[in-house]
């Protein structure tokens, strides 16, 4: 495969660069942004909304979506030389990876027209925020085993529960949300998926604070929320299904992080003269080290570029997806061990490596766990026999939950 840019390409990067070049402040020779930063006060939120304003005004929002509702119908290739080009400039925290990355591909792929109308273009703009809620506290990794429940009222539906690990829900307006319509179905077919509006009577968030002290998390609690039928996305029964499209958007952007700036950063350690004069660097066994963790990450990007290549046929990310993001979860977290222990002593001190090491572990957790990944790998790509499931063909309401009875 020909990695280069075509004619057309180099064009489109030229222009993205000049862009970027009038608009931005360039990074130093060899750094890149990380691609997974999220602010963590208002401040920084609103820079991020600020930028995004900007870039959706000069049509570099959101370059794959419809012209229509203020994209750029670029393709996904464009939308790739984008992305590297924005890692080297000095930008605002990203606060729409959920919105962007996760909540609009699912409702352009599964939403109305009319929801489009509604959502899509302050997605594009960012003058709204969305988040995304998933996991429970009883649920673990298995989100078919949620039990946040939504029941229909008339035009409206009554959603109780509580959700977990919801990044960003303090300041965000908007959320997906999938809950359980029918506990006498087997638990993936009793589920329908929702937009919930974040400001509506019954909703409350509230911060978890992290190991590194990162206020990121939230867990979220939902007494009788009314949400509109209209909110909900495809059929009621179809939540499993639209899920699925929300997370293999979210395992196709970890995954794409895939730690390349973190390597560069990393390198750069590896350069910086110590006490006594020597560089890591000229250690033969710190350059095997590096150059392990470098093809790693270049294998992440070739199966990035798988999934470039089935969305640039208007498929969707596939289980190659879980590969990428499983991949790339342990290398950020190995990459960041390594640099703390690089640095000595120096290395137990509170710095952006620790802080990396403490908040990786979310990330690998995140959209799925290295487990759950594992297992759609050899059972979707490798083609092996499915785990065993003891809740196979039951009702939800009939499968045993918590210690068993003495």
């Amino acid at each position: 495969m020909d990695f280069n840019d075509t004619p057309d390409e180099a064009t489109f990067r030229a222009q993205a660069r000049s862009w970027l070049e009038t608009n931005a402040k360039p990074l130093g020779d060899g750094e890149r942004r990380g691609a997974l930063a999220e602010p963590e006060d208002r401040e920084a939120v609103d820079r991020s909304q600020a930028w995004q304003k900007q870039k959706a005004d000069a049509g570099w929002a959101c370059i794959t979506w419809p012209k229509e509702y203020g994209g750029r119908g670029a393709t996904p290739m464009q939308a790739a030389i984008w992305a590297q080009e924005e890692q080297c400039f000095e930008v605002p925290p990203n606060i729409f990876s959920i919105g962007i990355g996760m909540a609009g591909p699912t409702i352009l792929a599964h939403g109305t027209d009319e929801q489009k109308e509604k959502w899509i273009p302050k997605l594009i703009t960012g003058e709204e925020i969305w988040c995304q809620l998933f996991s429970e506290p009883a649920a673990g990794s298995d989100l078919a085993g949620l039990r946040t429940t939504a029941v229909r009222d008339g035009e409206d539906w009554l959603i109780n529960g509580q959700k977990i690990w919801t990044s960003g829900a303090h300041w965000s307006d908007w959320g997906v949300i999938v809950a359980r319509h029918d506990p006498s179905a087997v638990k993936h077919a009793g589920l329908t998926y929702f937009v919930v509006d974040m400001h509506a009577p019954g909703v409350e968030v509230r911060p978890i604070t992290t190991i590194n002290g990162g206020r990121i998390f939230n867990e979220v609690f939902f007494s009788d929320v009314r949400i509109p039928d209209a909110y909900r996305l495809d059929a009621v029964g179809n939540g499993w299904r639209v899920a699925i499209t929300t997370l293999m958007n979210e395992r196709a952007s970890i995954g794409a992080a895939g730690g390349d700036a973190m390597i560069d950063e990393l390198l750069a350690l590896a350069s910086e003269p110590q006490p006594d004069g020597s560089r890591p660097l000229d250690n033969a066994a710190v350059r095997q080290k590096l150059a392990d963790f470098y093809v790693r990450s270049k294998g992440i990007e070739n199966a990035g570029k798988r999934i470039l290549t089935t969305l640039s046929k208007g498929g969707l990310p596939g289980p190659e997806a879980s590969l990428a993001k499983l991949v790339a979860g342990s290398l950020m977290q190995e990459l960041a061990d390594y640099a703390i222990g690089l640095q000595g002593q120096a290395g137990v001190i509170q710095s952006s490596w620790t802080d990396r090491y403490l908040s990786i572990p979310g990330i690998r957790i995140a959209g799925g766990t290295d487990e759950v990944l594992r297992n759609i790998i050899s059972e979707r790509v490798l083609g092996l026999p499915p785990e065993a499931r003891a809740d196979k063909g039951l009702p939800f309401k009939d499968i045993p939950s918590g210690p068993p009875n003495a």
